[in-house]
């Protein structure tokens, strides 16, 4: 399943991913740091939703309390939420 996410706190401006079998796939940003936030999807691409958020969450950019990587977490425990 296909789920939008618009992330706060963060240079990102939208999160895309999708959800198969509790796997994630596709992960693309719009806006922020274009060359990591690519190297993000990539490294989650086929991963579960559990062992993602598991190193996702919590991730802090400079002074933010929160990272593109938490926001992305953060998307994933919605999109969870949303489909049970």
């Amino acid at each position: 399943m296909h789920h939008v996410y618009f992330p706060k706190g963060v240079c990102s401006t939208r999160i895309d991913f999708d959800i198969e079998n509790n796997t994630i796939h596709n992960v693309k940003y719009t806006n922020g740091c274009n060359g990591n936030l690519q190297a993000v999807g990539r490294l989650v691409e086929g991963m579960t939703t559990d062992e993602a958020v598991k190193r996702l969450k919590g991730i802090c950019c400079g002074p933010n309390t929160t990272s593109c990587g938490d926001q992305l977490a953060r998307a994933i425990e919605q999109a969870k939420s949303e489909e049970n």
